[in-house]
């Protein structure tokens, strides 16, 4: 099938502001309907990780932490708030280095990130912060059940976070929750225009398409979902364990 020559991104406005327990497919699913935009066969479904926290209660306030004596230590020598470090640790699968008030390390899902997605930015203020939710592909297959659930076409959902990238200047945003497509295009096997065989060649597009969506989405604005019209995307049953690098293959390590 020929690719196709134009896809285009658009907002799903209206969202409210979302606290614990809220149901994301409802509220998504009333606000494609307000403005008149139901989702279509070939969509895909982009959803900011930070309400999917919040929905699932995972902001913690600051005040209800105890930092630990060397998240205490490190935090003063670096004029850190001791009590985001311990969060930090506590969410931390394994600490990768801790260098110049930065602390980089994999989540228990495997992303290798900054601060283990500890956030604090766009939470209503008041010394909270939200953690990365518990399992992200479950949450956008909750998401995507729901609004099959409501009446809506079943389409892939993302659920995405701003990662910075080693050697490039600039964060993007990645996805790390998956359901409904395979978040891997393999083009191995194929041939490219030259006649070569093509050998490694795998493109993450859950990865392009929540970066595609990122601009739309725009934190100042705080909108928190988009939609990906026109690429056809078919459904399939994956979720974000295809994204994961292997230890024995990553050179990092």
């Amino acid at each position: 099938m020929a690719p196709p020559s134009e896809y285009r991104v658009f907002a799903v406005g209206g969202m409210p502001e979302v606290v614990a327990g809220d149901d994301l497919a409802a509220l998504i699913d009333a606000a494609l309907t307000a403005q008149e935009t139901p989702l279509e066969a070939g969509d895909v479904l982009v959803v900011t990780q930070k309400i999917v926290s919040k929905a699932e209660g995972r902001m913690i306030r600051l005040d209800d932490v105890s930092a630990g004596q060397f998240a205490q230590e490190w935090a003063d020598d670096w004029e850190k708030d001791a009590r985001a470090v311990e969060l930090v640790l506590q969410e931390s699968k394994r600490i990768v280095r801790m260098t110049r008030g930065l602390i980089v390390s994999e989540t228990r899902e495997g992303w290798v990130c900054a601060n283990a997605g500890v956030d604090q930015s766009n939470v209503g203020g008041g010394g909270a912060v939200t953690l990365l939710p518990v399992d992200s592909s479950a949450s956008a297959a909750a998401i995507r059940r729901g609004l099959v659930e409501r009446g809506q076409i079943d389409v892939p959902v993302i659920v995405t976070d701003t990662f910075g990238r080693p050697w490039r200047n600039g964060l993007t945003n990645v996805a790390i929750g998956v359901s409904g497509m395979n978040p891997i295009r393999s083009y191995v096997g194929e041939v490219d225009a030259e006649g070569y065989d093509l050998r490694v060649t795998e493109m993450a597009i859950v990865d392009e398409l929540a970066s595609a969506a990122e601009p739309v989405m725009n934190k100042l604005d705080q909108v928190p979902v988009a939609v990906v019209r026109g690429l056809n995307i078919p459904v399939e049953e994956f979720d974000h364990s295809a994204l994961v690098r292997p230890a024995e293959t990553d050179l990092f390590r």
